[in-house]
């Protein structure tokens, strides 16, 4: 038995030496988040400032490999609105680092926006426990990335945005390829040059960040620009939806201490009412800070207020002027003075 099992530790030996590279490895060789970076060579010998002073100056370079791809990202925030308005919804796919930034910007929104838990929502190769442990082998497979968009219920009135920092990840490939075929809308974020995006989706968003000060390590730089990413086109859409008014969170749901707080502070900024008379106002509309906010600027009632907002899709500016607006039609900054 021990002579067998060094005979097949040989063998296998010999294979590994002998064998022709797969088809991965000469993939992975050329992709950009798999380069070495020149500038951290000797991060392994560097002091802990040293290190510091590497990865910080490494960061440095996303926000503007981000700011290259701001007209690819108000395509996508476009088509994102445009499906929230027919009653659609979007889907983030990821895997990794990838996944568990999607699950994180939506599990964001309905606390900052007031949206249904279901009107963004993020699907992570693995499931549920890859979003507190890696399972590395579960991105292997195209097949699971298209049944976890046939799973999801996903219609052609959807978007799913796939979030790869390589591209090529095989899980996210699946579901952008099943989304397409559904007819839903598809969206892609990674880190590797356009001239190499061949993936056929309605929009790609290429931030380029170069190679990472640990090979092959996305969840740094590549991780970092994908949730700026992200950031931008859940924040962008929802305030085209009507969910800011000024710069301030207004459907915002006071589910703990802070964001009651928050709800009273907005009102109080808006109107110059003092802590109680805000309070005051709030529970007379049940907490809901636009109907508050409208009540007081256009001094109007509660059902009032609610016509005026219904008939402005949610927009405080328009409903507090008593206007319409009809999201099938033209953007509502036209209706603003700048």
């Amino acid at each position: 038995m021990r002579r067998l099992a060094r005979l097949t530790a040989l063998l296998c030996r010999h294979r590994l030496v002998m064998s022709k590279p797969p088809p991965l490895f000469k993939e992975l060789e050329k992709l950009a988040t798999e380069q070495r970076n020149p500038r951290s060579m000797q991060i392994d010998t560097a002091s802990v400032g040293d290190i510091l002073r590497i990865m910080s100056e490494e960061d440095r370079l996303v926000p503007a490999a981000v700011h290259a791809e701001l007209a690819y990202i108000e395509e996508a925030v476009n088509v994102i609105v445009r499906a929230f308005r027919a009653g659609g919804r979007l889907f983030y796919a990821g895997a990794g680092t990838s996944g568990r930034l999607g699950i994180l910007d939506a599990s964001e929104c309905p606390p900052t926006f007031g949206s249904p838990p279901e009107m963004v929502q993020g699907l992570i190769a693995g499931g549920r426990a890859a979003v507190f442990t890696s399972q590395e082998g579960a991105e292997d497979h195209e097949e699971s990335g298209a049944r976890a968009v046939q799973e999801a219920g996903i219609t052609p009135r959807d978007v799913v945005c796939g979030i790869a920092a390589s591209r090529r990840t095989p899980y996210v490939v699946g579901a952008v390829k099943m989304a397409r075929e559904i007819g839903a809308k598809t969206l892609f974020v990674t880190c590797t040059p356009r001239a190499g995006f061949t993936l056929p989706v309605d929009v790609a968003m290429c931030p380029v960040v170069g190679p990472e000060v640990i090979m092959g390590s996305t969840r740094l730089k590549s991780g970092t620009a994908q949730k700026l990413v992200l950031n931008m086109l859940t924040t962008a859409s929802f305030i085209r939806m009507g969910k800011v008014y000024e710069n301030m969170m207004v459907d915002l749901q006071m589910t703990n201490a802070k964001l009651v707080e928050r709800s009273r502070r907005t009102i109080m900024t808006v109107t110059g009412l003092g802590y109680e008379e805000a309070a005051q106002l709030l529970r007379a509309t049940d907490g809901h800070v636009k109907t508050a906010l409208v009540m007081h600027l256009a001094g109007v009632g509660r059902e009032e207020a609610g016509t005026r907002l219904a008939r402005a899709s949610g927009f405080v500016r328009l409903a507090a002027l008593g206007e319409d607006y009809d999201p099938s039609g033209a953007d509502p900054s036209a209706h603003f003075p700048h």
